[in-house]
């Protein structure tokens, strides 16, 4: 149990943050398949990267980690996996388990990819149809499209395949970064609505920083043309934007201020949009290459914003709209029902145990502001509804929040941090 305090000032802070999670994620997997010793700075240390850079060495990848120093040392074998048999568990960690599917598909031998309960629910199926029509053999040991899934590895031949895009960009991040060591490389046909193009833009300049181009037609097909190669490098990856967005919103809830470092105007992170909405909110934020300031006014306003492509955030601004004068609502969110929990669903429940009216639709949801009442919040094993919920109890009374380990999925310290930016005599050199 994590009671958080309220505060009666506005808080002012310079704040640095662990590396991106995305950004971690796929750089170990390209320094993975890249020829040659890659050091990775500025990452970051939590559940799922640690599950990422574990399984790696279950592959015969050597993985060394310098958690005082934030680095991760990558012995890449130059797009081989050399070991012939694998048990992979990634736990509740979704880039995990479809970046490790693809990568083991490359290899020659029998691996298995696995995780906890709620990993076993989530969808796996238009990843493991299109392997299979890039001629990997690969299937699911239950029938249901989902995790566990044992590969027999045989390498992939690459060429022409198509995938939904309406459930996960992360199929085709997957693909993207094992395609330079697919035989006649990638081209990857979208059906229907992509979601969440903004991270295959990310996967797209991680594989580009390591030398392999990869071209987007209008985020309808993306083609990775064959003999390329990723090169082994010293790389920095930068802070985590949707870890920056709970310090935005609580200069939005304080009327105080928090700059980011680090995290500059030109990032591709997409949830970096949420300081957007908070400006739409009445929040001054100012974005420069080196930073992102947000400050906070006297009275926040609702808003009616879609958030299909940076729904890692939605949370964090259904945390504030209580507070907010007049209504908001969060359209475009429908997928992550489909994620660590039901998040509509569950940000819902938690809000209406605070007494706040809250309307809920297919794919989001309409929230009054209005009193409430301090409760002990339930975050549904998610670190985003913990670290998102924890922020009403800056200015309201009596909350709490059960489980609160379950945010070292991707920040492990999120409530040490908390408390640096808001109570000044506790800062370290984090801020």
């Amino acid at each position: 149990m994590k009671r958080i305090e309220p505060i009666n000032h506005p808080i002012d802070a310079n704040v640095t943050l662990p590396g991106s999670k995305s950004y971690t994620n796929r750089a170990l997997i390209i320094a993975a398949l890249a020829d040659g010793t890659s050091t990775l700075r500025q990452a970051l240390f939590s559940d799922d990267t640690a599950y990422m850079a574990e399984a790696l060495r279950q592959l015969g990848i050597p993985v060394s980690a310098d958690t005082a120093n934030n680095t991760f040392i990558v012995e890449g074998k130059g797009g081989s996996i050399p070991a012939g048999r694998a048990e992979l568990f990634v736990g509740l960690s979704g880039t995990s388990a479809r970046f490790l599917t693809a990568l083991a598909a490359l290899g020659n031998g029998r691996y298995r990819v696995d995780g906890v309960a709620r990993m076993r629910e989530r969808p796996m199926q238009p990843l493991l149809e299109s392997i299979r029509q890039l001629g990997g053999a690969i299937r699911p040991l239950h029938q249901d499209g989902c995790l566990p899934i044992e590969i027999a590895g045989c390498g992939l031949r690459g060429g022409s395949a198509h995938m939904a895009g309406d459930q996960s960009s992360q199929y085709f991040s997957a693909l993207l970064m094992a395609a330079p060591y697919m035989q006649e490389g990638l081209d990857l046909a979208v059906q229907g609505r992509l979601i969440h193009g903004q991270y295959i833009a990310m996967t797209m300049k991680s594989m580009a920083d390591f030398g392999v181009a990869a071209t987007a037609e209008e985020e309808r097909r993306f083609q990775v043309a064959p003999g390329q190669h990723y090169s082994a490098r010293a790389y920095d990856i930068e802070p985590d934007a949707s870890a920056a967005s709970y310090f935005f919103a609580a200069a939005a809830l304080t009327g105080g201020t928090v700059r980011v470092e680090n995290l500059g105007a030109d990032s591709a992170q997409g949830d970096l949009e949420f300081v957007n909405v908070l400006a739409a909110m009445g929040c001054e934020v100012e974005k420069s290459a080196a930073h992102v300031r947000v400050s906070g006014p006297g009275q926040l306003r609702g808003v009616d914003v879609d958030m299909e492509a940076f729904s890692d955030t939605f949370m964090t601004l259904a945390a504030l709209a209580p507070f907010a004068e007049g209504p908001t609502v969060i359209r475009g969110i429908a997928h992550t029902r489909l994620q660590e929990t039901d998040r509509v669903s569950a940000t819902v429940q938690e809000l209406r145990k605070l007494g706040v009216c809250v309307e809920e639709f297919d794919d989001g949801l309409r929230i009054e502001p209005g009193p409430m009442q301090g409760v002990t919040i339930d975050p549904h094993d998610d670190h985003r509804i913990a670290m998102s919920f924890a922020l009403i109890g800056l200015r309201l009374p009596g909350i709490a929040i059960s489980n609160p380990e379950c945010v070292a999925k991707t920040f492990p310290d999120f409530f040490a941090r908390l408390e640096e930016v808001v109570n000044p005599t506790t800062r370290s050199a984090h801020v």
